[in-house]
């Protein structure tokens, strides 16, 4: 999407949002009436006062000022009325609309490829999804409506003007071309600072997103002075942004407020002397001018602070847009759904990076029969994890052909795929939930009695007994209120319950206590039984019985085998890894 900054007002961005209203004609139809309605209502008044004063007062009529009175109180309940429609669903298009537009963002962003996430600040994206959406609301219920009512209100005021007595209406809107000129430059130069706010909003929620996700580390390292210096020169330059607007704000509404009081003040001058000269009946409808002059003057404030709401709404659009337009998502042209996979998986001439032209995997050829163990070892960078990412379609190979079952995974649902297909990271990801619904993630074809078989049967629910609650302890954010075995031991069942045709295990057991491995092997041994799996592991002691093991280094394939026949090799790549490893244990 073009950056159209310079521009006062965008109104491609603006017809976009404005199309989202499409499903809610009859309450945006309702707003937009009563919204016209206010307009002429508003101007009863003023009409009303000039015949109360000019007829009934100057002809002392008691009778005739009691049926006025009555009349204005009659006209005010009706505004009351329609201003209360008007705001109430205005405000009502305007959530509804919000709600449309963050479950589009957020679903489209739920599609998007891992790389998306590698290159883009999560503190961003929630600012786009929330705070940045928040102010689209406003866009409707404070901008659009209300500058249509402002700009009626202006044009019904005019006329009735013109109608009543043209010389004062000439000198009613003879500051108005200054005032316009002072609103269109006022304008064009808040929407670049207020693009500049949003951008500092995400870069304030991106830091703090950040610095609070991983305070361990920078308690660790005693980082918090570093951390908070850095904070303060993020939030300085947001305060910056923000007074930028205000200088702004404070440079118009003075101007504004000074040309309404000299129009006004030239009314009341020019109106006076036509009264005694009596080329106006009476003083009310100097009276009346001064009233219509308010709500002439009134409005044309509150529309450039009414189309600071629209731009900021425009702006905030340009943004979420701009997400929406991306397109990042893994291709879903596959037909065929994977319904209970043997497991059989073939690499042919993978190969695969992150960065364009730094590769990652180098032609990998690899071959997993059904029900097989295979382990994959090497050093870190090797492309081991890689390979898991792979077949879960979390990114797309540069070429070659990776096929489960002899079909190629692209050729499958990717839906249907992943529901076959389960990992166990190193690093488990809890939600703030309780422990039963971290296991389902609320899938609600799997009931709590599946669960506590499950557990059973791999060994842990003695251990998931033993916390408060049970299986309704909650683990809070990050699974902070456990430890990472009890972690790695949730992510396990998680796992186990699905079902899964291909069990994939990420260095497992890599930072866990020798009790909580000894339950993640047993673990492992019962959930991979009869299943294909996929291992990567550090600790070779974990991966002697596996039917294959797979030896990478620099994104290529030295060695295959088993435990037995790689340790035959002499120098061996996987026999001199073990040999380190063993030493170092019997050192330790």
């Amino acid at each position: 999407m073009a950056n159209k900054t310079g521009n006062a007002f965008d109104m491609d961005i603006f017809l976009r949002l404005m199309s989202f209203a499409k499903r809610y004609k009859l309450n945006f139809f309702i707003a937009a009436t009563s919204t016209i309605l206010l307009a002429g209502v508003a101007l009863l008044t003023p009409i009303i006062l000039k015949e109360t004063v000019d007829v009934y007062i100057t002809n002392k009529d008691t009778q005739g000022l009691i049926n006025s009175v009555l009349l204005m109180f009659g006209v005010l309940m009706i505004e009351v009325l329609l201003r209360f429609t008007f705001i109430y669903f205005a405000n009502w298009v305007g959530q509804h609309i919000i709600r449309d537009i963050r479950a589009k963002i957020f679903r489209h962003i739920l599609q998007f490829r891992m790389s998306y996430f590698d290159k883009n600040s999560v503190g961003r994206l929630v600012t786009r999804v929330v705070s940045d959406i928040e102010t689209i609301a406003a866009f409707f219920s404070s901008g659009v409506f209300t500058i249509v009512s402002d700009v009626l209100q202006m044009f019904a005021v005019i006329i009735v003007m013109f109608v009543i007595n043209w010389k004062l209406a000439f000198i009613a809107i003879a500051v108005l071309p200054i005032l316009l000129y002072a609103t269109k430059v006022f304008q064009k130069a808040i929407k670049a600072t207020f693009q500049e706010v949003r951008n500092q909003v995400a870069n304030l929620n991106g830091f703090v997103q950040e610095r609070v996700t991983g305070m361990k580390i920078v308690q660790l390292f005693n980082r918090e002075k570093i951390e908070y210096d850095n904070f303060k020169e993020i939030n300085n330059k947001h305060k910056q942004a923000y007074i930028k607007t205000i200088w702004y704000f404070s440079i118009f509404f003075p101007i504004a407020e000074i040309l309404s009081s000299i129009g006004i003040g030239l009314i009341v001058w020019f109106g006076s002397k036509q009264v005694i000269g009596g080329a106006v009946p009476g003083p009310g409808t100097v009276m009346a001018f001064v009233q219509m002059a308010q709500m002439l003057f009134r409005p044309l404030r509150q529309i450039a602070d009414k189309f600071n709401q629209l731009q900021m709404g425009i702006v905030s659009g340009e943004r979420v847009f701009k997400i929406i337009d991306t397109e990042s998502a893994i291709s879903k042209n596959g037909t065929m759904k994977a319904e209970k996979l043997q497991g059989n998986i073939h690499f042919k001439e993978v190969r695969f990076s992150y960065v364009a032209d730094e590769e990652v995997l180098k032609g990998i050829n690899l071959n997993v029969k059904s029900g097989q163990t295979v382990a994959i070892v090497g050093a870190t960078g090797a492309g081991k994890s890689t390979i898991i990412n792979l077949i879960n379609r979390f990114y797309e190979i540069d070429s070659g052909t990776i096929s489960v079952d002899g079909i190629a995974i692209d050729a499958y649902e990717l839906e249907s795929l992943r529901n076959q297909v389960a990992i166990v990271l190193q690093d488990v990801f809890l939600f703030s939930d309780s422990i039963l619904n971290n296991i389902t993630l609320k899938n609600k074809n799997i009931t709590k009695k599946e669960v506590l078989d499950a557990a059973k049967q791999i060994g842990i629910h003695d251990f998931i007994m033993t916390l408060p609650g049970g299986y309704d302890y909650n683990v809070k954010e990050r699974g902070a209120m456990l430890s990472s075995g009890q972690r790695q031991l949730i992510a396990f069942l998680r796992a186990y319950v699905s079902k899964p045709s291909i069990l994939i295990l990420d260095e497992a057991t890599s930072s866990v206590d020798a009790h909580a491995e000894q339950m993640i092997q047993y673990a492992t041994e019962t959930i991979t039984k009869d299943r294909t799996s996929i291992v990567i592991a550090h600790r070779l002691a974990t991966i002697k019985q596996a039917d294959k093991i797979i030896v990478m280094d620099k994104g290529l394939i030295v060695e295959e085998g088993t435990h037995t026949e790689l340790l035959e090799k002499e120098n061996g790549y996987y026999k001199n890894l073990y040999d380190k490893q063993f030493s170092l244990d019997m050192a330790s």
